[in-house]
């Protein structure tokens, strides 16, 4: 009798373990797919950029075409019935909610940031890449009729995998997409195909031609006490310039919607202000990503006020309705910032701009190990205790801000305690 009890306590047990065996073997797979075709669209896209900047610098009259760029933005939406795009922030709300990817932001998504780099533009492509990747997965998922609760992981899987083919940095990307919907969970049951997406994906755009963004920090000061000092007070600044950014890229798009309600008067006055900003300033420095500032700025020889000038850039293009993202800017003021507190202090310039780089995206993010992570992938581990420390104080002093508004912090950053609000 006892023989028979244990044979069905053994079978119940074993069919568990092998339908986990299952499920890994299918999460492997589908990693490994998405990491394909993200990894391939993902390597167009950084083509379409790349070729729509280098358009831009050598024939600068494209600048004046902006406005008219930003028309044929709101057509294109508008022509696909899509009459509110909250960007980064519909694909975090697909991962927490389960809203619906419409597979027409796939293109809507590329041509939008192309144009908007190709006419001069402030913005990044890695928010875009999120909204690209995240749309790719969902509507795959879709596709093959996965799940609600299977649907929000390969939608991080493709967000993992698009960030990885447009940064070249798997480790951040895989752990980005886990990390980014709410602050203080992780969604470690999308750990494998994340990881397999972001590795997959950036190993296939670097076939077809990427190239990861990866700058040199070569001369790191020993980790004293007072080298601490030096460089967490950069990190807590930056928390606040963090802040700041976030409130005013809010702001901004508040007061267009206030004064023009009509998204055709307000994307063609946004695209004019850009203009009228890049004359007054005499060149195109705060045009675009802005990659080439930030390799000055790792020099040492940025503009002192390249940080503030990006804000307003950016606020003004983005906030307006042009597509792009978030985040490069951000690396581009970190930089520029760090840059500036290197030059009125005489500290390591490229210490200043990569501590000020991964103290900016963890302040807007809100996700430190992928901060953390990004900072060793793009410049190296040599730094590894002052990216360390910059990164806590960073997250710590930036409070509840966030530059996407749908992420929700679970935990307190300051006590023990779960209050799931959202960030401001």
């Amino acid at each position: 009798m006892s023989e028979i009890n244990n044979n069905d306590n053994i079978e119940p047990h074993y069919k568990h373990q092998l339908r986990r065996l299952m499920s890994t073997l299918k999460w492997l797979v589908l990693g490994i797919l998405i990491g394909v075709m993200v990894g391939a669209v993902g390597a167009a896209f950084f083509h379409g950029i790349k070729f729509a900047t280098e358009f831009r610098k050598s024939h600068e009259f494209v600048i004046f075409l902006l406005p008219f760029a930003g028309l044929l933005i709101v057509l294109l939406y508008r022509l696909s019935k899509d009459f509110e795009d909250t960007g980064t922030n519909l694909v975090i709300t697909t991962i927490s909610a389960g809203d619906h990817l419409p597979i027409r932001k796939i293109p809507l998504i590329f041509v939008a940031t192309i144009l908007t780099h190709l006419c001069g533009g402030s913005a990044g492509r890695e928010s875009a890449a999120l909204q690209l990747g995240g749309s790719m997965g969902h509507n795959f998922g879709k596709l093959i009729h996965l799940d609600d609760d299977d649907c929000k992981i390969i939608t991080m899987c493709g967000m993992s995998a698009a960030f990885a083919a447009l940064f070249g940095t798997p480790m951040a990307a895989a752990f980005l997409a886990m990390e980014i919907e709410s602050i203080g969970v992780m969604y470690y049951a999308a750990l494998i195909p994340c990881v397999l997406s972001a590795l997959v994906s950036s190993s296939v755009a670097m076939y077809f031609g990427t190239v990861p963004d990866v700058f040199t920090v070569s001369i790191i000061p020993e980790f004293t006490v007072v080298s601490a000092i030096r460089y967490a007070v950069l990190a807590v600044l930056c928390a606040v310039i963090s802040i700041l950014f976030c409130i005013v890229m809010k702001k901004s798009g508040e007061l267009y919607k206030k004064f023009f309600k009509n998204p055709y008067i307000r994307i063609f006055v946004g695209g004019c202000l850009v203009v009228l900003l890049t004359l007054i300033v005499g060149n195109n420095n705060y045009n675009g990503a802005g990659m080439d500032v930030i390799e000055l700025a790792i020099d040492g020889r940025a503009p002192y006020a390249a940080f503030a000038l990006k804000m307003l850039f950016t606020a003004v293009t983005m906030g307006a309705g042009y597509k792009g993202g978030e985040i490069v800017p951000a690396l581009f003021i970190g930089a520029t910032f760090g840059c500036l507190y290197s030059q009125i202090f005489g500290f390591n310039s490229a210490l200043c701009a990569a501590i000020g780089m991964g103290a900016l995206f963890c302040g807007i993010t809100n996700c430190p190990i992928s901060s953390l992570l990004l900072c060793f992938e793009m410049f190296g581990y040599n730094g590894m205790p002052y990216f360390l420390l910059a990164i806590a104080l960073s997250y710590t002093f930036s409070g509840y801000y966030g530059v996407y508004g749908s992420q929700k912090i679970m935990y307190s950053k300051f006590h023990n305690k779960y209050i799931n609000q959202k960030t401001r």
